[in-house]
């Protein structure tokens, strides 16, 4: 049996490349970098990563919003998944 732990990530990553590198990086790692910085983190707790999703989250106006004109707003989050023996 399983617990898991799943960790919400931005859609887009910015980063001050130089500092968190020390020099400018290769772009085309920037994603894969930070990913492996957060498996890594949680790794050191005891977490097995997992995998990644996206999920896609639709938010309904209330109705006085709604009176005023609001609209549905749609978003997508990724999610890192996490594992560990329970």
């Amino acid at each position: 049996m399983y617990a898991y732990k799943m960790v919400q990530i931005p859609p887009n990553i910015q980063v001050a490349a130089k500092k968190m590198f020390g020099k400018a990086p290769d772009i085309t790692e920037i994603a894969s970098s930070y990913l492996q910085s957060i498996v890594n983190q949680h790794a050191k707790e005891g977490w097995e990563f997992w995998r990644v999703d996206t999920i896609g989250v639709k938010s309904s106006p209330g109705c006085l919003a709604a009176i005023f004109g609001a609209k549905e707003v749609e978003a997508t989050y990724y999610v890192v998944s996490f594992r560990r023996q329970a």
